[in-house]
């Protein structure tokens, strides 16, 4: 595979934090392989291996007994399945005054799928018709919102095409709904948009520009497009409006660093989902764009603006 290499960094030497459960995943190594190509010191950081020690005005954190020092910034790879500890570690490091490329406030309403919906939502960008409902005495009326059958049905909190399901049917969609509820999980309903069956566009954004983007294809037999369930990515060059409402989205729940989700319709994009940890082996493969090194550039300028920043306050 052959990258499109990004400009170099600085010259002086910053250690640059990754916080990721294995260093052996593919987006942990291209990382690593960015920050030394740069000529900094990665850091890989197993997130549950951290350990928080609070005290009034001194927050502190060591690793495997080792106390952190001297991170310049970190870029968070949180799991879901690790979130809450995964958002104490960023904002230790936060209150410890180290640039994070994600803050944790960002991370958790990526995370929470309706919370991201409804932001998008209240600032104008186009989703789904989406409802969110714990009563399911009336499922006709759920479905009449949003446009009825088919309707997709979506844990609220899931990745990677888990936790999302099709139904075709109204005993169907009764039964998943009677699941999920006996299961004390919170659902969402959400418009099937036939046009876009088996077919979204992910946009990877890295601060206010999206830096490559491909169009998913499910394999036969099935309707979600994630890469991880046998989809297959091709790279796609966006019009004007899909490069905003991917931009926008990632502004607006506060990501640095964000895969954008979107349906191609006749009115335009719809946003699906907002995807703060996103992996990007499939999109580097698909456009042979260097993204861990846009990620780590970025991640660079971040710390940087924030150290000018406190240089420039007074009293330092």
């Amino acid at each position: 595979m052959t990258l499109r290499r990004s400009p170099a960094g600085p010259v002086d030497a910053k250690v640059v934090a990754i916080l990721s459960r294995k260093r052996s995943l593919y987006s942990t190594r291209r990382l690593v392989e960015a920050v030394k190509a740069r000529h900094h010191r990665p850091l890989v950081l197993d997130t549950l291996r951290c350990n928080l020690i609070l005290s009034r005005g001194e927050p502190r954190m060591t690793y495997r007994g080792v106390a952190l020092r001297n991170v310049h910034v970190v870029i968070p790879r949180i799991g879901a399945s690790i979130t809450g500890y995964g958002l104490a570690v960023v904002s230790q490091f936060d209150m410890m005054g180290v640039a994070v490329l994600n803050g944790a406030a960002p991370i958790a309403r990526s995370r929470d799928k309706l919370r991201c919906l409804q932001l998008l939502a209240r600032f104008g960008l186009d989703i789904p018709r989406t409802v969110m409902a714990r009563d399911r005495s009336n499922v006709p009326r759920l479905l009449a919102d949003v446009g009825g059958l088919p309707a997709i049905v979506k844990l609220v909190r899931g990745t990677q095409g888990v936790g999302v399901m099709l139904a075709s049917t109204l005993p169907e969609l009764e039964g998943i709904l009677a699941t999920f509820s006996d299961l004390g999980q919170d659902i969402v309903l959400q418009e099937f948009i036939a046009e876009s069956r088996g077919r979204d566009v992910r946009a990877m954004v890295v601060g206010d520009r999206v830096v490559a983007a491909m169009r998913r294809r499910a394999k036969r037999g099935e309707f979600r497009s994630n890469l991880h369930r046998g989809g297959r990515g091709k790279a796609a060059k966006l019009p004007p409006s899909y490069l905003e409402a991917a931009v926008t989205a990632a502004r607006l729940v506060g990501l640095e660093v964000a895969g954008v989700d979107m349906l191609e319709t006749r009115e335009g994009p719809k946003v699906l989902e907002v995807n703060s940890s996103p992996g990007f082996e499939g999109l580097e493969r698909a456009t042979g764009v260097d993204i861990a090194g846009a990620i780590v550039d970025h991640a660079l300028a971040v710390a940087r603006a924030q150290n000018d920043a406190a240089a420039r306050r007074p009293g330092l």
